[in-house]
């Protein structure tokens, strides 16, 4: 795992001026930082919660237009239900609209849209958007959209854990039989690659439980700019750095 902390260069070349070699498969996004972009400007903490969300949908369309396969973004943690009840219920509510919206938004994008983390634990309502989105969208072609919600990585390996010893016991498997592809395929990300790169905005130097197992060998890159602020010259950036990367997983 590499990490790079990208600041603000404004001469950094941009996407669009380079002729990448490599374009990522899958990127994962931590959506970090609504909370103090909100204060920084004197406004309650769901604003920018509402300023993260409207640029989590320009950069999804941004990334499937460019031909990403794959992007996992982070939109609320296990942990994230310690937070005060007035912010949770604004993210609660803000999801249901995403929702209502994601079944007509992203239809005409082709994106396949998929919920990775613990769904039950939201209200029936919630779940029942979530149920509908997915079916909704699982025939199209386009790029697959992962939303990390209720999700965490060390929940998710457990969960892993359990079902395989489950078919240990009930001797649909051996033990000799678990390996690295026998995990990943229990995983809420199963038959999907792991993530090439991870971009965090917010400056802040943490994996926050995020795909702990899948980015064994992703390219982080963090960048001193909040997520609402975050553009897509702030992705090409990104790309660019990730194209300039030596990924060796190990090896020499």
């Amino acid at each position: 795992m590499s990490f790079l902390f990208l600041g603000r260069n404004k001469n950094n070349k941009k996407r669009k001026d380079s002729n990448l070699a490599v374009l990522p498969q899958h990127i994962g996004i931590i959506m970090d930082g609504n909370g103090r972009w909100a204060k920084k400007r004197g406004l309650p903490r769901s604003a920018g919660h509402t300023a993260g969300a409207k640029n989590f949908r320009t950069i999804t369309r941004y990334c499937s237009d460019i031909g990403i396969k794959y992007l996992t973004v982070y939109a609320f943690s296990t942990e994230n239900w310690k937070r005060p009840q007035e912010e949770v219920s604004a993210l609660m509510n803000l999801f249901k609209q995403y929702l209502e919206e994601a079944l007509s938004d992203f239809k005409d994008d082709s994106i396949v849209v998929r919920f990775i983390g613990d769904t039950t634990a939201f209200s029936p309502e919630l779940q029942e958007l979530i149920k509908r989105t997915q079916e909704e969208s699982a025939n199209r072609s386009g790029m697959v959209l992962n939303i990390a919600m209720n999700y965490g990585s060390r929940d998710e390996i457990i969960m892993a854990v359990k079902n395989i010893s489950q078919k240990v016991s009930s001797g649909e498997v051996s033990l000799e039989d678990i390996d690295e592809n026998m995990i990943s395929s229990s995983l809420y990300t199963a038959g999907q690659p792991d993530p090439d790169l991870v971009i965090r905005p917010s400056g802040e130097y943490r994996i926050s439980n995020f795909l702990l197992w899948q980015s064994a060998y992703t390219e982080y890159i963090i960048l001193d700019k909040l997520w609402p602020d975050f553009s897509t010259d702030d992705l090409d950036n990104a790309l660019v750095e990730f194209n300039n990367r030596n990924r060796r997983f190990g090896g020499v």
